[in-house]
């Protein structure tokens, strides 16, 4: 195996035994394959598009399957077995499909012939991996693509999930995909297909954003219990709020609480979810220490996302997945067939044989500033910039994770002066949203987005901030970036921000291992892109 895609990549330059995150060579090299095959299909896929034949069923396939192999996600052999066998056949019927309409076809590259069968995956797998492209730059642009298109179907999928698609979308993916073979494409050529994605991770967000505000209303501010009750409970993970709502109504009157955990925590903004008397609150931190959390909740948890790290035996068999995540030997609840409610009864009736959860702490934290909020407030907030009370806000969105140089994170957010505001999203919130930071005028000093495709958010209001001071640039702003990254997702929502023409953005707690020198380099000195230092000296630099 060989992966770099995200942040913890062994060595600072990729895993080669075992994953960082748990993930086990045979499933690493499985994924390899899995994509590989997805560009087989695309290059068919785009044909039929363009005949007006495309079957909506393989854009889902697609996008679930790169959605699939984000870092986290599915540690299940079996399950990557079962879509590509499934990707074979669909390739195989969307060739004879086009063929039937007289489409002949030449030099076809290998993904879009080779079959083999089961016992003969993981032998092709070893030679279709990242390193199959030999070029050092084109490998990197390439796999910077594809990691930008496995955040982007990530947020399709949540917006799928509602009933909110655009086609535009899935054509793009299927075209960066087929993109990626192509050895006639030069670096510049590949730089401008690296932000053409990061427009359509501009789409995809807004998309999600529409979906989940349309079914569920705006975020509202909202404090957020994060103490236990004294009922057994359900733990909710992950990022899908339709799942969130059908556990929430079919728990309802059972006796069973709800509780989100990590990114699931802005659920609680949202008015719909409000109305539940047993949705408690929030239980725990960041994806990471589930290890320890997931133990002393006693209740059964269910991981809608990615996100999962191995489970420990005291908890496994507590644990349910479901969408496309997957652990070996962990239960795993099915999609229904025409994309209604999941049955969550079995989850229930394993929560109501547990104790209720154990007190990890008190109190409240204040969620709930997306843009409808934010911008509800929008002369607060500019009169207050110009009476200098805000002097410069700081964008700390992305991921959290395990490594002790993240605490740079929480250091750099105590020692901002008090006259700055932290505008967040996603889970690397959890360094800094329970610490005691105050506010500027009733405006609390972190506003919390929500989830990590929340980050959207804070693009509407830079741009709505921008329109109101009559700037002409983004960057004139009085916004600096200093971001955490983790995984795909937040390698899509990069690519949006440059998309957005967002300059000198911050990266740590290191650079990705998936960047060449000669990419990092362009990068630099195109957009402004850095890493972290010392927190004194890095804030002394940002409010420079």
């Amino acid at each position: 195996m060989f992966c770099y895609q995200c942040q913890e990549a062994a060595k600072g330059t990729g895993c080669t035994v075992r994953g960082v995150c748990g993930k086990t060579n045979d499933v690493a090299n499985l994924q390899d394959l899995l994509i590989y095959i997805l560009k087989g299909i695309s290059i068919y896929n785009l044909k039929a598009r363009d005949r007006g034949i495309a079957d909506p069923k393989v854009d889902q396939f697609i996008m679930e399957s790169l959605f699939a192999t984000i870092t986290n996600a599915n540690f299940d052999k079996s399950a990557f077995i079962l879509r590509i066998e499934t990707g074979l056949a669909l390739r195989k019927e969307i060739r004879e499909s086009l063929e039937n309409k007289g489409v002949t076809f030449d030099n076809l590259p290998d993904c879009a012939t080779w079959e083999g069968s089961v016992e003969e995956f993981e032998n092709k797998a070893e030679t279709v991996g990242v390193l199959s492209t030999e070029n050092e730059d084109i490998r990197s642009l390439r796999e910077l693509i594809i990691y930008g298109l496995k955040g982007m179907a990530a947020y399709a999928k949540h917006a799928h999930h509602l009933g909110y698609v655009q086609d535009e979308i899935f054509a793009f993916m299927e075209k960066a995909l087929v993109a990626t073979l192509d050895d006639n494409l030069s670096a510049d050529e590949l730089v401008a297909l690296v932000l053409e994605c990061g427009k359509f991770g501009v789409d995809v967000m807004a998309l999600l954003d529409k979906a989940n505000t349309t079914t569920y209303g705006n975020p509202e501010i909202t404090k957020v219990n994060i103490g236990v009750g004294t009922r057994p409970g359900i733990l909710i993970s992950g990022h899908d709020l339709k799942d969130m709502e059908a556990l929430l109504q079919q728990t309802e009157g059972t006796g069973v609480d709800v509780y989100t955990h990590s990114e699931m925590l802005p659920a609680n903004y949202y008015p719909a979810f409000k109305k539940y008397d047993h949705f408690v609150g929030n239980y725990g931190n960041a994806w990471w220490k589930q290890d320890t959390e997931f133990e002393s909740f006693n209740g059964p948890i269910l991981m809608t996302t990615n996100c999962i790290t191995p489970p420990k035996a005291s908890y496994k068999d507590r644990m349910y997945t479901t969408g496309v995540t997957g652990f070996e030997g962990v239960k795993h609840i099915p999609n229904t067939p025409d994309g209604s409610h999941k049955d969550f009864s079995a989850i229930i009736e394993h929560a109501k044989k547990c104790q209720p959860p154990v007190e990890i702490e008190k109190g409240e934290i204040v969620g709930g500033f997306a843009h409808h909020t934010v911008l509800s407030l929008a002369d607060k907030v500019v009169d207050a910039v110009k009476t200098g009370a805000i002097k410069q806000f700081f964008v700390m969105a992305g991921c959290d994770g395990r490594m002790k140089s993240r605490e740079y994170y929480t250091e750099f957010a105590e020692r901002l002066p008090q006259d700055t505001v932290i505008l967040t999203a996603g889970c690397a919130k959890y360094r800094y949203n329970k610490l005691e930071l105050g506010d500027i005028g009733g405006i609390p000093r972190v506003l919390d987005a929500g989830q990590c495709n929340d980050s959207y958010s804070l693009a509407v209001i830079a741009l709505k901030l921008k329109e109101v001071f009559e700037l002409n640039d983004i960057n004139e702003l009085p916004i600096s970036y200093n971001i955490a990254w983790y995984e795909q997702k937040a390698v899509i929502v990069l690519l949006a921000l440059l998309y957005l023409g967002v300059k000198n953005i911050h990266l740590g707690p290191t650079l990705p291992a998936f960047l060449s020198p000669n990419v990092a380099k362009v990068l630099v000195e195109t957009f402004g892109i850095g890493g972290i230092g010392e927190v004194d000296a890095d804030i002394e630099m940002f409010l420079s």
